[in-house]
């Protein structure tokens, strides 16, 4: 992990994450209805998500844009990815939703992005951007 983060900068992930939830949280904005009838995922879920991406991609933002980036700020985003990588695989496996195939794939692969993201930048923790 080590030698992936040090290729990485801190603010170069956390720029990174702010881009995927803009993009993410503008595209279910955007077409829910669509989107929910392919995936067979409810459009409020998905408003709901896209406007939340939408305001933790300007959080994220605002921490990617400072001279250092607090500890408490980067642990709150850690955690944050953590659980929204948890919840889009427990929502389908406790039957609060029931996706298609597309909608499966959707919600594993943000998941793991999302995952991905929340280790690397775990691993970018001690970096000397962090106060």
């Amino acid at each position: 992990m080590r030698h992936l983060t040090s290729r990485l900068s801190l603010r170069a992930l956390l720029s990174l994450d702010a881009l995927s939830c803009a993009a993410m949280g503008t595209a279910l904005l955007a077409a829910p209805v669509q989107l929910g009838r392919w995936m067979a995922l409810p459009p409020a879920l998905l408003r709901e998500a896209g406007l939340a991406l939408l305001l933790i991609a300007a959080f994220v933002a605002w921490l990617a844009s400072r001279p250092t980036v607090p500890r408490w700020g980067l642990s709150l985003v850690v955690a944050g990815n953590g659980f929204w990588a948890m919840g889009s695989v427990l929502l389908p496996m406790l039957g609060l939703v029931s996706p298609s195939l597309p909608g499966w794939l959707f919600l594993l692969g943000q998941a793991g992005a999302v995952a991905l993201l929340a280790w690397l930048e775990a691993g970018a923790r001690s970096a000397p951007a962090v106060a």
